[in-house]
């Protein structure tokens, strides 16, 4: 044969490899005919017998009904069913980063209730420390949309719901103030232009807010666009706004002034107008890169014109824990102003941004929401730093 080992020396049948082939086949292959190589006989099925037949132990003193919890029913447990419903049995493990925990994000409804109870206050028992004399804050800084006007908005009703006689003055010709307060602000309704060219006393233009009896309002409307270049050639027109406020007939506990975003004629008259200075500090980058501008105009009007004017208070806004970025700025800030930023943070919250379109503050508009127990936070530790040092911070 020329296939040298390749047969049995008794039938002539190919003796097959090691490898499980033929040698007549590469890699499984045949290259000729070859005779198919027997199968062994399906094994019979096997018939199983009862498992209670099969078991040693009897039914009755088995391990499984002596375990205390395998006895407890399993519809009974939360995580025993959840994997047959879909739910993972351990909602808290590989919880990524971006989403909150349960206890910071979604209170449980008593919890909820109760702040929404806190911070309405229908009964008026929780009432926030009233100052030894007014106290009018500037809320400024020259960077649009670092949440100004929402500050103001929510201090003032958050102040007001708790005993503090609260009066807000918009000086921006924008009005979103007035919109959040739900006070009339188109054409022809008497707003802050008047009082600042035309001398009309503040008395006759505040209008008292909806809802909440000790917080007023005087508006702005489009005509406040024009007095920019009109203050030009006014006299004392830097202290226009301040000798309107201390004429005003009756004695507020706060005076909050929304300014404009820019540092023109409107945010001087504020900064004269004010003793404190309150600047909302958005966690980016951009919110500090004008910071240090903002602080050299108020050191300019504090040496020339208001020599009280002091930088009282930061509060840092739109804070998203999610990111470094926030947490970094947030560390910049507290390392430079150290005791003047506030320990509540404004987180950002969808609450906060669909309350003015239904003409409220998030205080009112949903009350047990995150963005409204920080800010009734940071209303109440203004309040408490006014009285530990004696009305300004």
């Amino acid at each position: 044969m020329s296939q040298r080992g390749a047969y049995n020396t008794s039938d002539g049948v190919p003796a097959p490899r090691a490898g499980g082939g033929y040698p007549g086949q590469i890699y499984g292959n045949p290259s000729s005919p070859q005779p198919e190589e027997p199968r062994p006989p399906a094994p019979a099925p096997r018939s199983e017998p009862p498992a209670v037949a099969s078991s040693p132990v009897p039914v009755s003193a088995a391990p499984v009904s002596a375990s205390p919890v395998s006895a407890a029913p399993v519809s009974s447990s939360p995580v025993a069913a959840a994997p047959s419903a879909g739910v993972p049995a351990a909602p808290d493990e590989h919880v990524s980063r971006e989403t909150p925990s349960r206890d910071e994000d979604d209170p449980p409804l008593a919890m909820e209730a109760l702040r929404a109870v806190q911070i309405l206050n229908p009964s008026g028992e929780i009432t926030m420390p009233r100052p030894d004399h007014p106290r009018v804050l500037c809320v400024a800084n020259q960077k649009g949309g670092v949440g100004k006007t929402t500050t103001t908005v929510n201090l003032a009703v958050a102040l007001a719901l708790h005993g503090n006689r609260v009066l807000v003055v918009d000086l921006d010709p924008q009005g979103n103030a007035s919109t959040g307060l739900n006070v009339p602000h188109h054409a022809g309704v008497p707003d802050v232009y008047d009082c600042l060219i035309d001398n009309v006393p503040l008395s006759e233009v505040a209008q008292g807010v909806e809802g909440i009896p000790n917080l007023w309002c005087v508006p702005a409307t489009i005509d406040l666009a024009g007095a920019e270049i009109e203050l030009v050639s006014v006299v004392a027109r830097e202290s226009r706004l301040a000798r309107a406020i201390a004429a005003h007939p009756e004695k507020f506990d706060y005076v909050f002034i929304d300014c404009p975003p820019s540092l023109g004629l409107l945010t001087v008259n504020a900064l004269c107008a004010a003793q404190e200075v309150l600047i909302p500090i958005q966690c980016e980058y951009y919110a500090l890169e004008g910071l240090n501008q903002l602080i050299n105009n108020i050191n300019l009007v504090r040496q020339h014109l208001n020599p009280t004017l002091d930088v009282s208070t930061i509060l840092l806004t739109m804070y998203d824990r999610r990111t470094r970025l926030a947490d970094a700025v947030e560390q910049d800030v507290r390392n430079h102003f150290g005791s003047k930023v506030l320990n509540a943070v404004i987180p950002r919250n969808v609450r906060v941004s669909e309350a003015p379109s239904y003409g409220q503050s998030v205080m009112t508009y949903d009350p047990g929401s995150r963005g409204a127990t920080s800010y009734f936070e940071a209303a109440l530790e203004i309040a408490m730093r006014g009285v530990n040092t004696g009305g300004t911070a």
